[in-house]
């Protein structure tokens, strides 16, 4: 996790975070809109099914060639990306955002789609499921403004718990500039090729990346049992160490045992949302913007959510100096911020739970000190037993070392002493507690 402050700052140019910068132009469809009042009125409402932390672009993470150049982003190019969602419904729509973007996106098609044999990361969909996407009841194409995110119109497309979709972007004009929405760490292939191919039965003639853009969320036509959990955190909820393609990040895996889970709290119904981001930071510097700086956005605004999780403060720990005044400060500083975050929670009537924080000793590691070290037992002490958290989860317990309390456990490691692997992922997610959700 490499502490950039570079494109922090400036994202913070583009589109600093303050509690209204992100204008939310919902554009909902009037087809079915009697069926939608009346279910309105038992409950129903959107839910997060899926989400991806938007952030700016870095310039080594922009769209391969051709796709980026002097003429535009995505220049009469259809892009192709696979979603995996939490809870099944019969009616979606889904959020695209333009929140870093230097310049207005224009999208000129759109469709949504199962993705060839339902899996993750492929350039096909099965045909027979295709269904174009509109904008502002019933149109193809819409230009986003800089800085706002729009929704697609409500669609028809039923879907189970843990279903891959596959959703198609095609731009004639293409988005202007190198500054971009998107998400670097997909773990996941996404696909394109030039021309407008939104209703292609594939794009494996075009060329792929392990990138998200644009898309920040799909929500869910719910009943009023279902609700949104979601996680704040850094590249170890990302999925840093999971397996591409195999949707077995931490937060994947817990989503599957909770759809599993006969538990009387209906965890089947509470869809999982990944809010965290490589590098990401709470207090300042790192990749994106901070926790601080964001967690209205990607916490308090998720539609549907009930639930949220605090699991974040090694890069800040990790990448600050290694005095003893710095880190007693940013120990108290982190404490400050998740008290004002889970203090807001409260009052929206959220229930919090926070992480401690994993071990990230070791040979070789940059963010191995001892002075480091009694940072993030101080902090995760105060986790455990401040009781500002309405739960929490020892997740250092869980996957480190009993020995050396300061280092993962051998089985858990990825290989660079701070990143869990998939065993350490599996360890994580059947030890959370599922009791959380009352």
């Amino acid at each position: 996790m490499l502490s950039v402050t570079r494109w922090a700052a400036i994202a913070a140019s583009l589109l600093p975070l303050t509690p209204r910068v992100v204008a939310v132009t919902t554009f909902r469809s009037d087809l079915n809109q009697d069926a939608l009042a009346a279910r309105a009125d038992d409950g129903w409402h959107w839910v997060a099914t899926w989400t991806s932390m938007p952030q700016l672009v870095e310039q080594n993470n922009m769209p391969p060639s051709p796709f980026t150049g002097g003429g535009g982003v995505f220049k009469d190019a259809t892009l192709r990306q696979t979603l995996h969602l939490s809870i099944g419904a019969e009616r979606l729509r889904i959020q695209i955002s333009n929140t870093f973007g230097g310049s207005d996106l224009p999208i000129s098609a759109a469709s949504i789609a199962l993705p060839a044999g339902g899996k993750a990361g492929v350039a096909g969909i099965d045909p027979a499921t295709l269904k174009p996407l509109t904008f502002n009841n019933g149109s193809a194409s819409i230009t986003i403004p800089r800085g706002q995110v729009v929704y697609t119109d409500p669609i028809d497309f039923k879907v189970s718990s843990q279903t891959n979709i596959a959703v198609s972007l095609y731009s004639q004009a293409g988005q202007s500039g190198n500054a971009i929405t998107g998400h670097p760490g997909s773990r996941t292939t996404s696909w394109m090729q030039s021309g407008n191919r939104v209703a292609s039965a594939t794009l494996s003639g075009g060329t792929k990346t392990v990138h998200w853009y644009f898309l920040s969320a799909v929500e869910a036509w719910s009943p009023p049992t279902a609700h949104a959990f979601v996680i704040l955190g850094d590249s170890i909820t990302d999925g840093r160490g999971s397996t591409d393609d195999a949707n077995n990040r931490w937060p994947d895996l817990l989503l599957a045992r909770m759809q599993k889970s006969s538990s009387p709290n209906l965890t089947h119904m509470i869809a999982v949302n990944n809010q965290a981001a490589g590098g990401n930071a709470v207090l300042s510097g790192g990749l994106g913007p901070t926790l601080l700086s964001r967690y209205k956005r990607d916490a308090l605004a998720v539609a549907g959510v009930k639930y949220v999780m605090i699991f974040e403060g090694v890069n800040d720990i990790g990448s600050g100096f290694t005095d003893a005044g710095t880190q007693n400060s940013i120990a108290s500083r982190l404490q400050q911020a998740f008290e004002q975050i889970v203090r807001d929670c409260r009052s929206a009537g959220i229930k919090t739970i926070g992480g401690t924080i994993t071990p990230f000793g070791g040979s070789g590691q940059s963010y191995s000190n001892p002075t480091r070290e009694q940072t993030r037992v101080k902090v995760n002490e105060w986790i455990l037993k401040s009781d500002v958290f309405d739960a929490t989860v020892d997740f250092a317990a869980l996957i480190g070392d009993p020995s050396i309390k300061s280092q993962l456990a051998r089985q858990f490691d990825g290989g660079d002493h701070l990143h869990p692997n998939v065993a350490g992922f599996q360890a994580m997610a059947d030890g959370f507690p599922l009791g959380f959700f009352d």
